[in-house]
């Protein structure tokens, strides 16, 4: 059986713009390199994603620190790289063939923001078939239209939760890796 594979989505400098405002689980990004340090113990499959700016005056331009993967969630090398450019990481990249001339049939969701690219992803994975285990303390995201960031993040968590993923911890998703991996 082939191991869950870990997406790694949008975990990059430009969410550290100050222009973003207030934003929940500070921990995420630790958090997030803790999982991935654990997958790359275990040989499991890592993918990750990264966000292009259309527009020539994005915040995620490509060239720009702010394209850049923070420290955390760096990409080695043979880890494979997508980038994208609307909010899933299936619409405009190969990650729907890569992932099934692998094997995988579990993702793992992790990155910013919660309640765009990583839970728009997460609807799409679990529509084309595969598990996906959603990993709530290794994702974040950022007050909007009169809404708390931790708010947001717990109504598009509640949104996911049994319909479109499973929502767990980072700690369950190593338990149940590890479990994967005997």
């Amino acid at each position: 059986m082939q191991l869950p594979t870990l997406l790694v989505i949008d975990v990059q400098r430009a969410f550290d713009d100050p222009a973003w405002g207030e934003r929940n689980n500070p921990d995420a990004e630790t958090n997030v390199g803790e999982l991935l340090a654990v997958w790359r113990e275990l040989g499991a499959p890592v993918v990750h994603v990264r966000h292009e700016s259309a527009s020539p005056t994005g915040l995620f331009r490509r060239g720009t620190t702010a394209f850049e993967f923070k420290p955390e969630a760096r990409p080695l090398a043979g880890e494979v790289v997508l980038d994208k450019r609307v909010n899933s990481a299936f619409i405009g990249t190969d990650l729907h063939e890569h992932l099934r001339a692998t094997g995988a049939d579990c993702v793992v969701i992790v990155g910013l923001t919660t309640d765009h690219c990583c839970s728009t992803t997460a609807r799409m994975a679990s529509n084309l078939g595969f598990d996906t285990w959603f990993i709530a303390d290794a994702t974040a995201t950022h007050a909007r239209a009169g809404f708390d960031a931790e708010t947001m993040h717990r109504t598009a968590l509640a949104s996911l939760d049994g319909e479109f993923a499973e929502v767990m911890t980072a700690d369950e998703a190593v338990s149940r890796l590890r479990a994967f991996a005997r």
